[in-house]
């Protein structure tokens, strides 16, 4: 058995930040102070590392890549890696932000025993952040969907560069790309593009992210599920929760009695239960929470 991940590309409504963002910050720290605590973080804690999203209020609307897309055709799969080739050399060159190192020094301090990520750009692990479940993958990887052969990131793209030369400085001499939060590039001219199939078997590659539409893997949505039962608390940072995949951890904190908090730019699907929502920038208040030394670690 494995869980849809179900589909929701569309911008939230603006809504104007919390004025009191000092004092709410000091209730995010009673809330917390001396409870083992796991973070679950979305697209929104990456977006000043450069990395765009989906649901932040003002982003554009995008059509993301879904698993009926990628697998409909030959050529449609021809033309995504052409345009992803370049697309995950932007997110790969991407540095964590302050909201980022914020959760690694509060892991640090014993206050965070973990965390819990929906985004695909390995910006926790770079970081520094130990113990980060991957909830949909992350872009390093690319596996065979036939036989689970796999390449690391790097290397593929070696072979892929030697196989279309001067590909790469063609497209980028065009002028400006624009990255999706996917790292798929938008670029039209693919036609000449050459992918590889499993070295293996000949089967499909593909990048060890859950796509739209896409399962997620029931071992690790089981992984998560017991991270967030062996915490006191969990700090949802930057995801508007509208999909299941991270609404179900919101969601089983509430009905645990474990106390949730919620940082975020916009509305999301688990404001009515969340014991206390600050609608504010992560970079703004992670720091301001690590560095609140009036709250105490209880982690064993």
């Amino acid at each position: 058995m494995r869980t849809r991940l179900q589909i929701g590309w569309t911008p939230a409504e603006p809504t104007p930040l919390d004025d009191d963002v000092v004092g709410r910050v000091e209730r995010v720290r009673e809330l917390l102070d001396g409870k083992r605590v796991v973070a679950l973080t979305g697209a929104g804690i990456s977006t000043e590392s450069g990395i765009p999203d989906y649901r932040s209020p003002g982003a554009p609307v995008r059509t993301p890549m879904t698993l009926e897309m990628f697998l409909s055709s030959p050529d449609f799969r021809r033309h995504y890696w052409a345009r992803n080739h370049l697309g995950w050399k932007h997110m790969d060159a991407a540095r964590p932000n302050v909201a980022h190192e914020a959760l690694t020094s509060m892991q640090h301090q014993g206050r965070l025993v973990g965390v819990i990520t929906q985004n695909v750009d390995m910006l926790h692990t770079k970081a520094g952040t130990r113990r980060v479940l991957e909830l949909h993958g992350c872009y390093g990887r690319v596996r065979c969907l036939v036989c689970d052969w796999q390449i690391s990131r790097h290397r593929l793209a070696r072979e892929l560069d030697a196989l279309n030369t001067g590909f790469t400085e063609r497209v980028r001499g065009r002028g400006a790309i624009e990255v999706a939060p996917d790292a798929d590039a938008t670029i039209d001219d693919t036609g000449d593009f050459i992918m590889i199939d499993c070295p293996g078997c000949g089967g499909i590659v593909k990048p060890d992210i859950v796509y739209f539409g896409e399962s997620v893997p029931k071992t690790t949505v089981q992984q998560a599920f017991s991270m967030v039962d062996e915490a006191d608390a969990l700090l949802v940072v930057g995801s508007s929760l509208t999909v299941m995949s991270g609404l179900r951890f919101a969601r089983h904190a509430h009905r645990t009695g474990k106390a949730l908090v919620i940082v975020n730019r916009g509305a999301t699907r688990a404001d009515d239960i969340a014991d206390l929502k600050v609608d504010h920038l992560a970079s703004v208040v992670l720091p301001a929470l690590a560095n609140s030394a009036q709250m105490t670690a209880n982690v064993s």
